[in-house]
């Protein structure tokens, strides 16, 4: 399988480059546009020699001529070049004869767009009787096909519908065309070659087709992504170790994060980059998704996280919409541009829990690592809006916990991270029901209200501001401990949440790793929770697991309920070490990296839960996504933890108290980003020696 990408717009393929059924296509803005992409020489598909991506936007595929009565083998290649700007496709195709005679040849290209909304492909690919944030399918797809030759070029148009979706495909040459494809009848002399080049460009809305995207369209784009990826190498810190698995996970998370970054509109303004959350299902803006990556990848630079933080402000909810799970300051979960959303007219949802503590809690990161306080005083409003929503909107039982419950229709029925609709589970199986106040969710919120006092008292001026809500705070964490704390014979352990009635649902989930890495647990119980999370019945030996095993329904396959997610376990290993538990951190993070070794060094979405004593490799999960971006975020996170980097607000610099796994001796980061300088952090035999960089 091929994948190329750039932003929300990316190629599925097999590994020939063709695109044949299923989930492949071309898609743009939630929509698959090309739904059959397919070569064939002399009647037949050429055979492949060798196909991989070049960048993450281009891809280069080797085939050759099928033996025939009147050509042996390797007679004639076809080299195949894939690339994907913004908005588009291009395919060079060039054929050559290897022969020391002449050779006659057919070509044909055949291609078909069916727009297809995200959620249908899904939908018919896993056979998923129902279609998200709709009451029903849309009506049946009419698709209009036309042809013009003068110009050498065919026209796919939706008609009939809500949405405005239009593709044109140009060919540099002139071959017999019919309304879906061309041939070429080819005769190369001895050691001759011929090529051709094929333009795709997606029109989306209010898009308009421009006589410039046929001669001169993809060459500057190519030019201007090229350009976009040499400035993001220039921008994040290069990674100098003996640990060849960590080195090889790091670039490939540097490289996904980079084709990952979204451009990103409201209304007729241009947004700044922010990372989609994942390929294929969730290239789109995504709330909780995109502020976990931009607090993982800081170290990288603040340009993603100020994008996150000022695309997500653009986008905030202003009033109440229960179709859309919106109360005033809420911040939003996803926005979609695919028929399924127009038609449901759901979109931009905001059935999220956290995403709004976590917009905080990323802002204070974002100051705390670049002392930035014109960004903090131009979010202001949208912070004070988000502190509102969750000290007067989120307390839906009225017991001071932030908690959810859909009121759309179409919406979510479980809105924290773990957000599928059988997540929130008691010991003995069943399924909660909502409102629900997750534990996690309560620690954001106890974090969030110390970060804003923080921004309050140093940057707003408002000490009055910062006194309420460190208050609060304390208060939160004090009833937390009484509230979601089980007790049992083994000495007790973290309710997953509270239920509608007020009772613990009292499951033992991974969730507990994020109250560590939020600061509400106990100190008392600090070392009972970090004991946990190593424990045999939540690490697997590949990560630490969504649920116990010892909970009834516990499935190493289900989705949030016994699987290995790479983001959680990062955030788990940033808990660890803010409580001192750095050898149990690097435990997790060093179980990560050997994971990401088994993917090609790329961590998924998430993989299976089994024990690592019965898998020699983890097990893959069959609809995870890859690349992925906060799982892409996972191992930067877990080399920060590692290296004990710390920006010193007080004094404008950056700090590091390595303690390094034993599978690393030695460790160079040259160009971590902190107060508007570059820095080198060097490990060597234990000790770290940190300088800032000319």
């Amino acid at each position: 399988m091929l994948t190329v990408l750039e932003g929300n717009n990316f190629l599925v393929a097999d590994d020939r480059g063709d695109v044949t059924g299923g989930t492949q296509g071309l898609y743009f803005n939630d929509t698959r546009y090309l739904s059959k992409w397919n070569l064939r020489l002399n009647g037949e598909r050429p055979q492949r020699l060798s196909s991989h991506t070049v960048d993450y936007y281009s891809a280069a595929v080797f085939l050759q001529n099928p033996p025939s009565d009147a050509l042996a083998p390797g007679s004639v290649s076809v080299i195949r070049d894939l690339f994907v700007g913004e908005g588009g496709m291009q395919q060079m195709l060039r054929v050559e004869n290897h022969q020391i005679h002449p050779v006659d040849l057919l070509l044909e290209l055949d291609f078909d767009f069916d727009f297809l909304d995200l959620f249908e492909v899904k939908a018919l690919a896993y056979s998923e009787e129902e279609l998200v944030f709709t009451e029903s399918a849309p009506p049946a797809i009419d698709v209009e096909r036309t042809r013009d030759e003068s110009e050498n070029s065919w026209s796919f148009r939706l008609r009939d519908s809500e949405l405005q979706a239009e593709a044109l495909v140009w060919s540099s040459r002139q071959g017999e065309a019919h309304e879906t494809g061309e041939r070429h009848r080819i005769t190369l002399g001895p050691g001759g070659s011929w090529e051709t080049r094929t333009n795709v460009v997606l029109l989306h809305g209010d898009n308009r087709r421009r006589p410039s995207y046929s001669s001169f369209y993809f060459g500057q784009e190519r030019d201007k992504v090229g350009e976009s990826l040499r400035a993001w190498q220039l921008q994040v810190p290069t990674l100098e170790t003996d640990w060849e698995d960590l080195r090889h996970a790091y670039e490939r998370s540097i490289a996904d994060l980079a084709s990952l970054r979204m451009r990103t509109r409201n209304g007729d303004r241009a947004l700044p980059d922010l990372p989609a959350a994942g390929l294929p299902w969730f290239m789109t803006v995504f709330g909780r998704d995109t502020l976990i990556t931009s607090l993982q990848t800081l170290q990288l630079g603040p340009s993603l996280a100020i994008g996150t933080l000022e695309t997500l402000a653009e986008l905030q909810a202003h009033e109440r919409d229960d179709e859309r799970d919106a109360e005033p300051g809420k911040i939003v979960h996803e926005v979609r541009k695919g028929r399924v959303a127009v038609s449901g007219n759901s979109f931009p949802y905001y059935g999220s829990v956290d995403a709004t503590l976590l917009f905080l809690i990323l802002l204070s990161e974002v100051y705390r690592w670049t002392s930035d306080e014109e960004l903090v005083r131009r979010l202001r409003d949208p912070a004070l809006a988000a502190v509102r929503w969750m000290r007067e909107e989120a307390d839906l039982m009225g017991n001071g916990y932030v908690s959810y419950h859909r009121r759309s229709r179409r919406g979510l029925e479980s809105q924290s991270w773990k957000d599928s609709w059988d997540s929130m589970r008691y010991r003995d199986g069943a399924i909660a029901l909502t409102p629900i106040a997750p534990c996690e969710v309560q620690g954001y919120a106890y974090d969030a209200r110390l970060r804003v006092a923080e921004l309050a008292r140093r940057v707003w001026g408002e000490a009055g501001l910062a006194e309420q809500l460190e208050a609060e705070a304390g208060d939160l964490r004090t009833r937390f401990n009484r509230d979601f704390w089980v007790e049992d014979p083994d000495g007790g352990r973290y309710a997953l949440g509270l239920d509608s009635e007020g009772r613990l649902i009292d499951s033992l989930c991974s969730n507990i790793g994020h109250l560590l890495w939020c600061g509400i647990v106990d100190e008392a119980r600090v070392h009972q929770v970090a004991d946990q999370l190593l424990g045999d019945d939540l690490f697997s030996g590949w990560g630490v697991r969504t649920m116990s095993t010892q909970e009834r329904a516990f499935n190493p396959i289900g989705y949030h309920t016994g699987t290995v997610w790479p983001h959680d376990n990062s955030l788990i290993v940033a808990g660890l070490a803010r409580q001192g538990f750095r050898q149990y951190a690097n435990r997790i993070a060093v179980a990560m990296i050997e994971a990401a070794h088994h993917f090609d060094h790329r961590l998924p979405e998430v993989f299976a839960g089994y024990p690592r004593t019965i898998t020699p490799f983890p097990v893959e999960y069959p609809t995870a996504c890859s690349p992925q971006a906060w799982a892409a975020g996972a191992p930067i996170l877990c080399l920060t933890e590692m290296l004990g980097l710390r920006p010193d607000l007080e004094q404008l610099t950056l700090r590091a108290e390595p303690v390094l796994p034993d599978l690393c001796s030695s460790l160079v980061l040259r160009g971590v980003a902190a107060f508007g300088r570059r820095y080198e952090v060097a490990v060597r035999g234990g000790r770290a020696v940190v300088r800032e960089l000319a």
